[in-house]
């Protein structure tokens, strides 16, 4: 299988999703999965049996025949391909599904019921019994319950029957051919036993059409649990888009009217009323109010919003009124995106999935291998050993190993958890960026917009003379303008409020990433702004401020100097404020005996100071780091334990400049509120600038992975302890074994036990 790294960085490959239907188990799953991978020019293909899809990808842009050949494909494969619907369209096959398998099942248990009394009553007493052979002999009972099994058999258990013909023709034997396997043998004994009852020994003269009926109407039982338990799991996408509401008011032709939210197209006005739930996405023009985004961002303050501000779907308004003109509308919405974004992560894979995948590769095999041998073992060998008992034994052995718990153990728990996370304004890319990020023993954060709101403003303007504090501020603000750094926003938004300008132009602007500027004016003037380190260098003294420097670092806040024509004109302080939930979450990764680090630009004593306020130890603190530099430091984080173990390393950040970390890093964390570059970089966006929802991801991640291990441990442990007694060879010193019918209510109630463990997540809290 291509790895995701390669896939990711193959520019050429794309992907296809398709939805497949009939898959019971995780051998299912590893058959559609071969058999995709053998169509040409399909470079790798994934199948998730919770979300029941296929993501295949293709070297080229798949055409119209790539796609009949996949169809075509899954077909043969003996599955049924699906179009990716829309979510009611989604939901009304899901519960088609279960309402289709219910009928199955009560139609089954019809005939089942009246099969096992007639087989099992006699055995309450011998009064019972005889009163029975009176009425009808014993082949009369015989006859009378193959005509109960028969449809039982190859009806309401045909799909069974379908599929694991296919698997085994196929020679991908999986969950469907054990139980074909399983509860023909018993069937077809029982046939012979009936309507030949000469061919068979006298004492092995039983009949087992009430196991193999029973085996049947329990397993459809189980899927019946197992998919309305699965479309549990996945309701929380359905959640989120149940947020839009079905009617939107917009203005049209000066007039108020209400219509559909379908019908809502781009740049229509749209009025909403106290109370009420945003449509689609917009941006406010007249009127404020505070919304509630916690459903989007996770975050439970109410936001303000005024003419300008965007707002954003399955928000709920306040108690203002507003008018918004409609920038996003349908599948284009920040809410359906997230939910395309998380369905798509949930189709991938972790790692720990494969484990699965290649014990279900061996398991069916081996499982059969020991069935056979324990019929063999039964019949020549063990002292009490009858061609019955070594069919009783061989079924019992083929429908307890059936791998269902395996192939929902992984897919369940990470569907429920992205959609747990998504709630909570955490975003995974893929399920391998839930597995990283439970590994991580050290969070290293970028400072500016990450652990402060990110809006510097110019706190102080230290001028000396013979410089005057106006025309400076306007000069420095005009040089300014044309740099990128987020504390030269504050110079600009200064010298804006105060109404200062100047007539001179810059007719030469240079600017040293992570130093400063060097920059001419059309005057001839000479302007140097930037770090002490950056005027020393250019042999400008600036101890005539450490007084003023001293209070600045000891309030946190940002400095740089001026200079003008090679004299210090001014200190320039410029204060962003901390986050307030930037103590707190940061005290709590510690307390989690997480290493924390902070990588900033500002000076090693500017640097040291937040780090002190934060809580952050001075040895994990990097300072005076360029842009440029921030991967490389990464890279040193991941080797500088003094143990020699490399540390996993999450970097969290939200600039343009913090891109080369986020992907150097063992998972890169954005905040939401950051750059579009920043967002495509990450493994992990937290939508909200809530520093919180780090620890909080980190934790749910955790918890995610705890899950899929319990699973994964029920669903191996749970056959490497019942094969044994299923096969009877422990009953003569134990005293232990297992009926058919024992065995298909365990198998059933196992994927029950997974997919029910997998829903706890449900109930998670950060």
């Amino acid at each position: 299988m291509l790895a995701k790294e390669e896939v990711q960085m193959n520019k050429n490959i794309r992907p296809m999703e398709i939805g497949v239907g009939g898959m019971t188990c995780a051998a299912c799953v590893r058959r559609v999965e071969n058999g995709l991978r053998k169509l040409p020019s399909v470079v790798d293909a994934s199948v998730n049996l919770a979300t029941e899809r296929a993501s295949v990808q293709f070297d080229r842009i798949p055409s119209v025949e790539d796609e009949q050949a996949v169809q075509e494909a899954i077909l043969k494969l003996g599955y049924e391909p699906l179009a990716l619907q829309s979510k009611s369209d989604s939901s009304n096959r899901r519960d088609e599904e279960t309402y289709r398998l219910w009928k199955l099942f009560l139609g089954s248990a019809i005939f089942t019921v009246p099969l096992v009394v007639i087989a099992m009553v006699p055995m309450l007493s011998s009064r019972i019994m005889n009163s029975m052979m009176l009425w009808l002999p014993m082949e009369r009972w015989n006859w009378m319950m193959l005509g109960l099994a028969v449809p039982v058999q190859f009806y309401f258990g045909g799909r069974f029957l379908r599929l694991g013909a296919k698997s085994l023709f196929s020679n991908s034997p999986d969950m469907n051919a054990l139980i074909l396997l399983g509860t023909l043998s018993a069937f077809f004994y029982s046939s012979v036993v009936t309507i030949v009852p000469d061919w068979i020994p006298e004492q092995s003269r039983h009949v087992y059409f009430e196991a193999s009926a029973v085996v049947i109407t329990l397993v459809l039982l189980g899927k019946v649990l197992e998919t309305k338990s699965r479309h549990q799991a996945s309701d929380a996408m359905k959640l989120l888009l149940n947020l839009v509401p079905k009617m939107a008011t917009v203005i049209r032709d000066g007039k108020s009217k209400s219509i559909a939210v379908e019908d809502v197209v781009l740049d229509d006005i749209v009025e909403v009323r106290p109370g009420s739930t945003i449509a689609v996405d917009g941006v406010v023009l007249s009127g404020s109010t505070y919304i509630d985004e916690s459903m989007v961002t996770g975050e439970s303050v109410p936001v303000v919003k005024t003419a300008g501000d965007q707002v954003v779907a399955g928000t709920i308004n306040g108690n203002g009124s507003i008018q918004f003109r409609a920038t996003a509308v349908g599948a284009d919405t920040t809410l359906a995106k997230i939910v395309a974004f998380v369905e798509s992560a949930q189709a991938s894979k972790p790692r720990i999935q494969g484990i699965a995948d290649r014990v279900v590769a061996y398991f069916v095999p081996v499982v059969l291998l020991i069935a056979l041998c324990t019929a063999l073992i039964w019949l020549f060998f063990m002292p009490s050993g009858s061609i019955d008992q070594a069919l009783v034994h061989a079924v019992a052995v083929l429908i307890i190993a059936c791998p269902c718990a395996m192939g929902l153990a992984v897919p369940t728990s990470v569907m429920v958890g992205m959609g747990k996370a998504a709630q909570q304004g955490i975003l995974f890319r893929s399920t391998e960026a839930i597995e990283l990020l439970s590994e991580v023993d050290t969070i290293a954060f970028d400072k500016t917009g990450t652990l402060t709101v990110g809006k510097p403003t110019l706190s102080m303007l230290k001028v000396l003379p013979p410089f005057e504090s106006s025309t400076l501020l306007a000069q420095l603000a005009l040089v300014e303008r044309r740099s990128e750094h987020p504390l030269a926003i504050a110079v600009v938004e200064a010298a804006k409020e105060k109404k200062l300008s100047t007539t001179l132009d810059v007719v030469d602007f240079r600017a040293v990433a992570g130093f400063g500027i060097d920059a001419r004016l059309s005057n001839g003037d000479h302007v140097l702004i930037g770090s002490e380190k950056y005027l020393n260098e250019r042999g400008i003294d600036t101890t005539t401020m450490s007084q003023h420097v001293d209070e600045a670092i000891g309030k946190g806040s940002g400095y740089f100097f001026a200079a003008i024509n090679r004299q210090l004109a001014a200190l320039i302080v410029v204060s962003d404020p901390m986050k307030p939930s930037t103590p707190l979450a940061v005290a709590r990764l510690i307390k989690s005996n997480f290493e924390v680090a902070l990588i900033s630009g500002d000076t090693v004593r500017t640097a040291n100071s937040i780090a002190k306020r934060c809580g952050i130890l001075s040895d994990m603190v990097h300072a005076e780091v360029r842009p440029n530099e921030k991967a490389a430091v990464i890279q040193s984080l991941k080797q500088s334990r003094s143990d020699s173990k490399p540390r996993r390393v999450a970097f969290v950040g939200d600039g343009l400049n913090d891109a080369p970390a986020l992907t150097v890093a063992d998972v890169g964390i954005a905040m939401g509120t950051g750059t579009d570059l920043a967002i495509e970089s990450a493994d992990v966006i937290a939508m909200s600038g809530d520093i919180q929802n780090i620890p909080r991801a980190i934790d749910l991640a955790r918890s995610v992975m705890v899950n899929i291990k319990q699973n994964l441990a029920w669903a191996f442990g749970y056959n490497l302890l019942l094969i044994p007694i299923a096969t009877g060879l422990l009953h003569p010193w134990l005293g232990l074994s297992l009926s058919p019918v024992v065995a298909g209510l365990a198998m059933s109630l196992s994927s029950f036990f997974v997919v029910t463990n997998a829903l706890r997540l449900r109930s998670w809290k950060g």
